[in-house]
């Protein structure tokens, strides 16, 4: 099956790295390999204080990797798009782009109590609504923040629709 591409968005602190922590065992269970691409549009600390390569960085290297037989990190000071970094998991049958509400990738939207009562993404981007509260988009499943097996599946229907289509 082709990979697909899914933003999991919402705004600010609506959940979305927590929802992403329950599903991706959800998906994994029914045999999709997932990897998350993460926008953070407020900055990040690239490494972490007291590592080597934090130091190396620190010292003036234009960057810096380690690796070992299982892993690698690379920190490196550049301009990097989403399609960049989906290309390093070519073995992943689902992206997960979290955040993303302003592109027009397929996505699933959360809105929450005492964070956001509206849909704030393109309605016709959605493929998916998750919510604790009243909040409903004409023609838009509706799936309740508590319900991660309902998710994974409608997601699983989703990718296999998608197939049939291509």
């Amino acid at each position: 099956m082709k990979q697909k591409i899914l933003a999991v968005s919402g705004v600010k602190n609506s959940g979305k790295t927590t929802l992403l922590e329950k599903l991706i065992p959800a998906l994994t269970a029914r045999g999709i390999r997932a990897a998350v691409v993460k926008h953070d549009g407020h900055g990040f600390a690239a490494d972490r204080e007291g590592t080597d390569t934090c130091h190396l960085l620190a010292a003036g290297a234009m960057g810096a990797a380690i690796f070992d037989g299982e892993k690698f990190q690379a920190v490196k000071y550049a301009a990097v798009t989403e399609s960049d970094l989906i290309a390093l998991y070519p073995e992943a049958d689902l992206i997960l782009l979290e955040g993303f509400k302003w592109t027009d990738y397929p996505k699933i939207e959360l809105v929450r109590k005492g964070n956001s009562e509206a849909p704030v993404c393109a309605a016709e981007t959605l493929i998916a609504l998750v919510t604790d509260t009243a909040a409903r988009v004409p023609g838009v499943p509706t799936f309740d923040y508590s319900d991660v097996d309902a998710l994974a599946n409608h997601i699983t229907a989703w990718r296999k629709a998608g197939e049939a289509d291509a």
